[in-house]
């Protein structure tokens, strides 16, 4: 009999598992879920940039993904699982009680969002990011400078002291501040005490400023300093962190029981989504992973000679492990891509929706032909278009250099615009974006000979796709599945289960290669460059007239 693992990707929307060989990679099958309240819009509020998740979405997703995607098989081959890892967005946190229960699966928090999972892109911490970013710069040490110098309102600790601000209920309850992708290993093993929950090097690394240089978080003094609600979360962590290729126990009898599995399979660590899609791609030295969704995570790895003492400023992190144990991973990112379409399109379906008369199904699928409609006309146009520029800050900007507080803006407009002008322009937008990081990496030493994109937009859209090979002047591989995240977490499970000594071994053997490859077009890519550099202007610009703080 084969031996097989599990890798469960939570993502921003849905959850999704896959059962792959270990041998070789194969993936036997595969089954995907949607949060069932996040999908009806509950204890969101996008006008507050407000975003939350309930644990009971994670629970009923996780139940089902793992019996689906096993019923798809072979009875035999659940005998033959002996692993399992996880991969979720981040940094998305709750407060739990001391059992390490999320607050919200109590009856008294049910329903109050801040007891809930704060999801990655919530942007409601914005005032304690500043408040941070300003204890780290009057620190005599700058316990930002890790994490590209300016610690971000889509983390860890500013994210703690917004909701235990908001919600007196949750402070006074609260007994600590667990990363989704910590909390689903806890509850698969049968954890019993939030001090018991073992916290991950990636989540910690890249998020919460965890670094072995001042032995591990900074002092309860700094954080008593910013506000005395933060000193309870930090004496609730343990100064220790994990790799994803470790394992932090076996699967606890009421799960075994409840997926059909062994209380001996093995469950790893968990780490964030993108950092584990990294891997899934085959991310090595010199490789840049472009992961290319709602938002992006753009990540290099180095050895740590080649780094030394070395800061990157701008980006969102160096952490000893957290993409490949044994190297330094880095992680920059844009914190709108797809979602920069997505607004476009909702902007675009408004008539059908309020004036066409169409219902239902009708309705639907009226709205789901504008984004194939508006791209197969925007490719048609040249390069640049009339002259129209765009920045990409839709949602903020994250890399290089954190500013939640910029807002998209779009220059050039003529009487002769239209919607797939404009659309081509929000395109190049988000690869003028791209570049911009690829170009960060570079000029602080760090070499890019490769660029691998994964994700539904590397795999679906040649349009989006070439238009950044040719902005960027570079090659990009596209990774041959729609779910690297998902394998790269069936990686670490293969490793920390035992059948790997290390994660580049089970890359080896179970990556799924590549679909394919854009080639730059020299004489697009000249074009441009000029309007590269409009878009660096028209970001000066933007944050220095307009969006100044």
């Amino acid at each position: 009999m084969g031996k097989y693992v599990i890798g469960i990707d939570f993502g921003s929307d849905s959850a999704r598992a896959v059962v792959v060989n270990a041998e070789d990679g194969a993936v036997l099958a595969s089954s995907v879920k949607n949060y069932t309240r996040w999908s009806r819009g509950l204890y969101c509020d996008p006008g507050l940039n407000q975003w939350r998740q309930h644990p009971k979405d994670y629970l009923e997703a996780l139940e089902f993904i793992i019996r689906d995607s096993l019923s798809k098989c072979d009875p035999k081959v659940a005998s033959g699982v002996v692993g399992i890892g996880f991969d979720t967005t981040g940094s998305t946190p709750c407060f739990t009680d001391a059992e390490g229960t999320p607050l919200s699966l109590l009856p008294e928090f049910e329903d109050n969002p801040d007891a809930m999972f704060i999801l990655w892109k919530d942007h409601t911490s914005v005032r304690e990011a500043a408040e941070i970013n300003t204890a780290c710069s009057c620190s005599d040490v700058d316990y930002s400078k890790y994490v590209g110098g300016i610690y971000d309102c889509e983390w860890y600790w500013a994210k703690a002291l917004h909701a235990l601000r908001h919600s007196p209920q949750v402070a006074a309850r609260a007994e600590a501040f667990v990363e989704c992708c910590e909390w689903l290993p806890a509850v698969l093993t049968g954890v019993r005490s939030a001090g018991a929950i073992v916290r991950s090097r990636c989540a910690k690394g890249h998020k919460a400023m965890w670094n072995a240089e001042w032995g591990g978080y900074p002092p309860r003094e700094f954080f008593a300093g910013i506000d005395p609600l933060l000193a309870k979360i930090r004496d609730s962590l343990p100064d220790g962190t994990l790799t994803a290729d470790r394992p932090v126990g076996t699967l606890c009898p009421q799960w075994a029981e409840k997926l059909g599995l062994s209380t001996s399979v093995v469950v790893s660590e968990g780490a964030l989504d993108c950092h584990v899609g990294a891997v899934g791609a085959g991310i090595r030295e010199k490789t840049l992973v472009r992961v290319i969704g709602t938002s992006t995570c753009d990540m290099i790895v180095a050895p740590y000679g080649e780094v030394g003492d070395k800061c990157v400023p701008g980006i969102c992190g160096q952490v000893d492990g957290s993409i490949i144990p044994g190297m330094i991973g880095f992680e920059a990112g844009q914190s709108s891509f797809g979602d920069v379409y997505a607004m476009f399109c909702k902007l675009m379906e408004w008539p059908l929706r309020n004036l066409s008369g169409l219902e239902g199904e009708a309705l639907e699928k009226a709205c789901s032909r504008i984004l194939p409609a508006l791209t197969a006309e925007a490719q048609k146009l040249p390069a640049g278009g009339d002259g129209m520029v765009s920045t990409d800050w839709i949602n903020g900007r994250r890399s290089p250099y954190v500013n939640p507080s910029v807002k998209g803006t779009v220059s050039g407009l003529t009487l002769s615009a239209t919607a797939p002008k404009l659309f081509r322009s929000l395109v190049e937008a988000t690869a003028f974006g791209s570049k911009a990081i690829a170009d960060k990496y570079v000029a602080e030493g760090l070499e890019i000979d490769e660029v691998i994109g994964i994700g539904g937009i590397a795999l679906k859209n040649p349009f989006v796709m070439q238009t950044m090979a040719d902005v960027m002047g570079k090659t990009i591989k596209v990774c041959n599945t729609d779910q690297a995240c998902a394998l790269g977490a069936a990686m670490f499970a293969a490793t920390a289960a035992g059948l790997y000594s290390k994660v580049e071994d089970a890359v080896e053997a179970m990556n799924s290669g590549f679909a394919g490859e854009y080639l730059p077009d020299a004489e697009r890519g000249a074009v441009y460059a000029g309007l590269y550099e409009k878009y660096t202007a028209l970001g000066r610009l933007t944050e220095d007239a307009l969006y100044a703080e």
